[in-house]
């Protein structure tokens, strides 16, 4: 029995979310478009591995990809497109219900219209944090806010709070004016006052410069999660004494449980760079499981189209090395846990479906078609490593 590589491309969606409409969301194809936009898309790597085909039947009809240069990775694999059940379209969601725990439950949301917090809550957040005030308070995006607050901030010391789509307060502040232990612990008592509205995530949003043309967000950001609601994939590896070593914001996601080892890393490279590294150094019956978060941080919420597409061709030309580092009996996976098409409106997360991609030197070739559930992830890898199976889900481990 060898290792499992969970490759979480953050928001590569593949569009043909049969209930796109109720998010109005009806025709977001993130691969779709960002392959249109571009004139093509040279991927050929991932083609090889299934994701063209896994696309065409999930949406009904295949990306305009353009012509290829020849793979380099030339591995087995079985490819399919998954259709997810949680009732949201947001990271915590995505990556809880692929961890075979689906969240069908409702999360509470803050209103994009401004104020969006409750006076209270502002209230007793600053009253424990001993601060006079905030900024923002309102839907925005993180970059846009800052660039617009961001010298207000330093000037004041007052805090940066606002919003998305996603089921979340992100409070930005700057790393030296403000102070990232302090920025920390306002998240963390923005944490614990927010439990009454049901909110899924509390991100510290640090960043340096000096003026508005300068201001850039760091590498330190931190997410305050709440728990999973039952014991996911990562939690019956640990506790079966197996390693889970979570790459970049994987561990944030999961709020610490079910992690061995949390590895920081951010930006593609540097993300690519420690996952072969501790792929290679991992024991056997080991989980390695890495966040690719710069597609949706960076370029999606962004609408960023050719950065996107700048950014996927890195990450194919980045695959083959995965085959110098596997031994004969480990499994890769690809897949994501949401779309964000940029060129759709606004600029939220999209609801799709996702690809999913197994390959290994000895895995058996497959079509697996549509998976009903991201959970079906899980379910494939607790039979690989022989655990207790999920309520959710169906294991496509042994399909042909």
């Amino acid at each position: 029995m060898g290792k499992v590589i969970i490759l979480m491309m953050d928001s590569f969606g593949i569009g043909g979310a049969p209930d796109a409409e109720q998010y109005n969301d009806k025709g977001a194809n993130t691969l779709g478009h960002i392959a249109k936009v571009n004139l093509g898309l040279n991927i050929p790597n991932l083609v090889s591995l299934g994701l063209s085909k896994a696309a065409e039947e999930a949406r009904g009809h295949a990306p305009k990809l353009g012509i290829q240069d020849p793979a380099k990775l030339d591995l087995p694999s079985k490819y399919g497109h998954a259709k997810e059940i949680s009732r949201a379209k947001d990271t915590t969601s995505g990556h809880w219900e692929m961890a075979g725990v689906p969240v069908l439950h409702e999360w509470g949301y803050f209103p994009k219209k401004e104020p969006s917090f409750p006076s209270e809550l502002i209230s007793k957040i600053c009253k424990r944090a001993n601060i006079k005030g905030i900024l923002g308070n309102r839907a925005a995006s993180g970059t846009q806010i800052i660039e617009e607050l961001g010298e207000e901030h330093i000037k004041t010391k007052l805090p940066i709070f606002y919003t998305s789509a996603d089921s979340c307060l992100q409070i930005a502040a700057h790393e030296q004016h403000f102070g990232l232990e302090k920025l920390y612990e306002l998240c963390q008592i923005a944490f614990e006052e927010v439990k009454p509205y049901r909110i899924a995530r509390i991100i510290a949003r640090p960043f340096i410069g000096e003026t508005s043309k300068e201001f850039s967000r760091t590498a330190n950001r931190h997410d305050y999660s709440v728990a999973p609601t039952s014991p996911t994939l990562l939690d019956k590896i640990k506790n079966n004494k197996q390693k889970v070593i979570a790459i970049g914001k994987i561990s944030d996601i999961y709020a610490g449980q079910g992690i061995s080892k949390k590895v920081l890393a951010s930006g593609l490279e540097e993300l690519w760079d420690k996952t072969l590294s501790e792929t290679k150094a991992a024991p056997d019956k080991s989980l390695i499981f890495t966040n690719f978060v710069d597609f949706d941080m960076l370029y999606g919420h962004r609408r960023d189209v050719k950065g996107y597409a700048r950014a996927l061709e890195y990450f194919d030309k980045r695959l083959p090395e995965i085959a110098d580092v596997i031994q004969d009996d480990d499994i890769v996976f690809i897949t994501a846990d949401h779309g964000n098409d940029p060129t759709f409106q606004g600029t939220d997360h999209t609801r799709e479906q996702v690809p999913i991609i197994m390959f290994g030197k000895n895995v058996k070739p497959a079509n697996i078609g549509q998976r009903q559930t991201f959970a079906d992830i899980a379910q494939t890898i607790a039979e690989y490593f022989k655990l207790e199976p999920f309520e959710y889900g169906k294991s496509f481990l042994k399909e042909e």
